[in-house]
């Protein structure tokens, strides 16, 4: 079943950034197909966050369809004038969502906090790792934003790439078919662009870490 869903969305289609941001215009002004377009643009990301618990495939499952609904909660507040990417945006209330149903499952005796997930590994301290302080979280965000001015100013091919790769954690091969070019040219803007974000965020952080 989980297989099955990771085939399906893995035919999700990458939206450009013009796309995107046409779409978002249509999106804030009652447009439900635009706004159908762009969850289904982003169901990757939520089965990435999902899978990254690591839960048996009916737990992993679950969270998909919580998850689903951060990612509709994030939609509804999302400005897409501030120039901020929606997967960073969108990535915090999406697992929020997640965190929250495995905190009320376990209340409920559906999960259990110290039952191991892999490696000695438990959700209770996975729970706790996202329990930050209010600092650490403006500061995370700061960060988030920072990356996604970045990447918002690299040129379009290179910022499919990293988006789909880094973002939606879709397979190299996939991008290359959905933008037409070669795997090799793929590894190439990757490589590119990676370059090009590290440039642009190198003296923020190091002003930053003088802090």
């Amino acid at each position: 079943m989980l297989q099955r869903y990771l085939e399906e969305i893995r035919k999700t289609p990458l939206l450009s950034s013009e796309e995107e941001r046409e779409l978002w215009k249509l999106e804030k002004l009652g447009d439900l197909d635009a706004h159908k377009r762009l969850m289904t643009s982003y169901q990757p990301l939520v089965f990435k966050i999902a899978t990254s618990f690591r839960l048996p495939e009916e737990e992993t499952l679950e969270l998909i369809q919580e998850g689903m609904v951060g990612l509709l909660e994030a939609a509804e507040s999302y400005d897409y004038t501030r120039n901020v990417a929606f997967s960073l945006f969108a990535s915090y209330r999406i697992k929020g969502s997640m965190l929250d149903f495995l905190k009320n499952s376990s209340s409920k005796g559906l999960l259990y906090l110290d039952s191991e997930l892999v490696d000695g590994y438990t959700l209770k301290e996975s729970l706790v790792a996202d329990a930050i302080s209010p600092t650490e979280y403006a500061e995370q965000n700061l960060l988030n934003e920072k990356v996604a001015e970045a990447m918002g100013r690299l040129p379009e091919k290179e910022q499919k790439v990293l988006s789909a790769m880094y973002l939606d954690d879709l397979p190299a091969q996939s991008v290359a078919d959905a933008i037409n070019v070669s795997l090799g040219h793929v590894y190439k803007l990757q490589k590119k662009g990676v370059r090009r974000v590290r440039g642009m965020l190198s003296r923020f952080m190091h002003e930053f870490n003088k802090e």
